[in-house]
């Protein structure tokens, strides 16, 4: 094997009292592709910038090759300068590669550095990284904020280049494309693995039950020494104190194990009773801002179960529809109509709910208190914060103080928390480790209720999407069933730019064939009455439900009681047996207007 250009050798560093590397090897030679996987909290950033030069080790070695250059691309850069162009520039790259690099990222090099997304500056930063042409590239969650489109750019530049890479990234499929070897950074110290990321879970299942067996050896080797101390040492003999100082160091080789050992995280969602089968039905929904259109006579339904994926560009306008949809903000065309009995949550990629100043305490319990309501059940609200992997001494530290993947955590913690049949995610998976993004998609596949999920993450999507929504940013949407790669192969082309491919919208397929007639009078007048019993039943039940929440209505009038809860289960099911007949003929209707 080539020697390293750059490398780590046995390197040791403590944050405060907790050990982060305890004799890490890491190197990097000329042309590998690597990625640097680990949980959040592990050290992947620290050690990316001991790697850089950027932060210096307790002890250990740092050897770099004279003359390399080297670029690392933090998780939150900053874009300073007078323009994007200047900021590229400030690497010591020359203006025209500065500006290509930049174009080929689809970011304006003469646009100022104030008030860029998200996505812009991660854009800008990746752009400055390759016009710098590094000899080692460093990454740090760089398909963080970045739409499909851009991350799509990032790897055929990075294949095209001959650039060493070490990346950090939650996103599998990005890893899959991009990558040769896999560090793992696990308990301190980091393993190796020569083959790219599709094969890192299959490996590290096969690490994770050896270490199993070595914990079941290791407990019975406890239980034997203990069992022998219990009747064993009786005299002073040299040998018995040789098997007391054993069991004291199989003690504490146990301690250690137990105190390395991670919570696991116990994340799961407060299911309310469930929706009526109509979640959501979308008609003609348009909406311009100026002189762009974001949507134009855009029509879906959405139904109890569904899980639905929303992608495209940035600045396409997924946000928008998705609020259009809840009936947050209102089209300029069209109509979004919310089925009965929806408790929606929401989790928003702007984190806005969560003010720097608060406390993670306050951000779980705003009432004040230590107690959250969960399951609609009291707990302790340091007990449910250690179920999404906060310390005890996180309590009282304020949300600017946590990493991106804690907030998000707390963001969800916050909003499984309590009771509801449609979750709303906006890009959920940014800054989470795998093994968050696996336990949550396994939370999201058993949910009960309906999921509407906007996300750049293609592998995310193709797990759990049963259809997709794409917007192209130009006013064009299309639905169609399945997750990514799904829509990728039935609208090729569709989210490319204009002037590199022809774009045009696609109708998804017709539920019903269609026929040359309309509904009959009696259909008409049917579905008329359904549209305005409808609502009727919706409050009926919201009034029932209220008078059942009256703890002592029992007590007070028994039979009073027994019937309210039967006209409850009567005029759901009456409302029930109303959308399925009004969705019936709605579909009806629409296959026979075609």
């Amino acid at each position: 094997m080539a020697a390293p250009l750059l490398a780590l050798r046995d390197v040791r560093l403590a944050d405060g009292r907790r050990q982060l590397f305890d004799g890490v090897d890491v190197g990097l030679e000329a042309g590998g592709r690597a990625c640097l996987v680990g949980r959040n909290g592990a050290g992947k950033s620290t050690l990316l910038r001991i790697l850089a030069g950027l932060a210096q080790a307790d002890s250990g070695e740092r050897f770099v090759t004279p003359a390399l250059k080297i670029t690392f691309v933090p998780q939150e850069p900053v874009i300073a300068g007078a323009t994007l162009a200047d900021y590229a520039m400030a690497g010591g790259a020359p203006r025209h590669e500065a500006e290509a690099a930049l174009e080929s990222f689809g970011v304006d090099p003469a646009r100022g550095t104030d008030g860029l997304s998200g996505g812009e500056a991660r854009r800008a930063a990746l752009a400055r990284a390759f016009a710098e042409a590094p000899d080692i590239l460093l990454l740090d969650e760089p398909t963080n904020h970045l739409d499909i489109a851009a991350i799509e750019v990032l790897e055929q530049r990075l294949s095209r280049s001959r650039v060493s890479l070490l990346v950090v990234s939650h996103d599998r499929a990005f890893l899959a494309r991009v990558t040769q070897r896999c560090f793992w950074l696990e308990d301190r110290r980091v393993r190796r693995l020569d083959a790219g990321f599709e094969a890192f879970d299959a490996w590290a299942d096969q690490i994770s039950a050896s270490e199993a067996e070595n914990a079941r050896r290791l407990d019975k080797a406890i239980e034997r020494e203990a069992y022998w101390m219990a009747r064993g040492v009786t005299g002073r003999r040299a040998r018995n104190e040789g098997r007391r100082r054993r069991l004291i160091a199989l003690r504490g080789e146990k301690a250690e194990r137990l105190r390395l050992a991670r919570g696991e995280l116990a994340i799961g969602a407060a299911l309310a009773d469930p929706s009526g089968r109509l979640v959501i039905e979308a008609r003609g929904l348009t909406k311009t801002y100026g002189d762009r259109t974001l949507l134009r006579g855009f029509s879906t339904r959405i139904m109890r179960g569904d899980r639905v994926a929303v992608v495209g560009p940035n600045g396409a306008g997924k946000t928008t529809l998705v609020k259009l949809l809840l009936g947050e903000i209102e089209p300029d065309a069209g109509s979004s109509r919310l089925g009965a009995n929806l408790v929606i949550a929401y989790v928003d990629q702007a984190r806005a709910d969560l003010a720097a100043d608060i406390t993670v305490t306050q951000a779980l319990a705003p009432l004040g208190g230590d107690q959250v309501m969960v399951h609609g059940q009291p707990r302790h609200v340091a007990a449910y914060a250690r179920d999404f992997l906060f310390r005890d001494d996180q309590l009282r530290q304020p949300v600017a103080s946590l990493s991106g993947g804690e907030r998000n955590r707390l963001l969800l913690a916050r909003a499984l928390a309590t009771p509801s049949n449609v979750l709303v995610l906006d890009e959920p998976t940014n800054d989470l480790d795998m093994e968050t993004l696996d336990l949550l998609e396994d939370l999201l596949a058993d949910h009960g209720g309906t999921l509407i999920l906007v996300s750049h993450d293609r592998d995310f999507i193709d797990r759990l999407a049963t259809s997709t929504i794409a917007l192209d940013g130009r006013g064009n949407v299309v639905e169609t069933p399945g997750g990514w790669s799904d829509f990728v192969e039935q609208n090729p082309g569709f989210l490319s730019p204009p002037d590199s491919a022809p774009v045009k919208a696609r109708a998804a397929a017709p539920r019903i064939a269609a026929a040359p007639t309309k509904l009959s009078y009696k259909d008409e007048r049917r579905l008329a009455e359904l549209e305005a019993a409808m609502p009727a039943l919706a409050s009926a039940i919201a009034s029932l439900e209220e008078r059942l929440a009256d703890a002592d209505l029992y007590r007070r009038d028994a039979a009073a009681f027994h019937a309210a809860t039967a006209a409850l289960d009567k005029a759901r099911k009456d409302l029930a047996a109303a959308e399925d007949a009004w969705l019936g003929l709605e579909e009806r209707k629409e296959a026979l207007a075609r």
